[in-house]
């Protein structure tokens, strides 16, 4: 998919067409993340509709944490899908994160390699 380091740099017409190919990849992993939240969320909790689910799964994938309604008590099997959620939240920010950063970074260091061999 990447060019080796013997070879050039790759024109940007390519460099393009990377960049938008890993932001669509990265957007996917991003709505099935926010799916499996709501979806968890809205099974494991009767009480919210949608739209609560829809927030809690947002916010807990972009890292902010869950919204805490207090007239709301906790089962069980939410407390643990909200806490495995939590942690798949994070990989998965990370893990979007390299992927749309990916051809950015392998364009710079692979410029740095040619302009160190010339």
């Amino acid at each position: 998919m990447y060019e080796h380091k013997k070879q050039q740099l790759a024109p940007i017409h390519v460099y393009r067409k990377r960049l938008k190919t890993n932001a669509l990849i990265a957007f996917v992993i991003l709505v099935l993340s926010l799916f499996i939240g709501m979806l968890g969320y809205k099974l494991t909790i009767p009480e919210f509709d949608w739209y609560d689910s829809l927030l809690n799964a947002s916010m807990i994938l972009s890292g902010m944490g869950p919204v805490v309604d207090n007239n709301i008590v906790l089962t069980k099997a939410a407390k643990v899908f909200a806490s495995i959620y939590a942690i798949f939240s994070g990989v998965t920010f990370l893990t979007t994160f390299g992927i749309f950063l990916t051809p950015v970074l392998h364009r710079f260091f692979h410029k740095l390699h040619l302009e160190e061999t010339e």
